[in-house]
């Protein structure tokens, strides 16, 4: 087992399950819309999709990001779910390092375990999203 291995929590089944809900919820909507529009239409229909299945979440929620137990800015997620889930949406031609950097800054600063980043752009939605666990 490598050492990064070793150090990384899995997150709980809850938070995996709710996961797998917002990924369903997620593969919906693309079933529907496709690919090709704006990531705030998205973001607009992933919420209906999850109001409609019964999941808690916030839109666009502004929080606290800390260093070393100090608050030193504010961030805005795309949702939160469960409060417990981190989602960035995107609608680009490729996801590269700076969102998944950005997922893990978000979750770093934030305390949160567990993040998804989906891009809807992608002609089969499997390959736009990335599960991302802060370690």
């Amino acid at each position: 087992m490598s050492d990064f291995n070793k150090h990384r929590r899995e997150p709980s089944e809850e938070l995996d399950r709710l996961a797998r809900e917002v990924i369903g919820a997620a593969i919906e909507v693309h079933r529907i819309l496709g690919p090709g529009l704006l990531e705030s239409v998205y973001e607009g229909a992933l919420c209906v999709e999850l109001s409609l299945r019964g999941l808690p979440f916030i839109r666009q929620p502004s929080v606290d990001l800390s260093y070393k137990g100090n608050i030193v800015g504010k961030g805005r997620l795309d949702l939160l779910v469960g409060n417990a889930l981190v989602v960035e949406l995107k609608a680009v031609e490729a996801l590269n390092n700076v969102h998944k950097a950005q997922v893990i800054s978000y979750l770093r600063t934030t305390g949160y375990h567990l993040g998804l980043l989906i891009n809807f752009n992608v002609p089969i939605l499997k390959d736009g999203i990335k599960r991302i666990i802060s370690s």
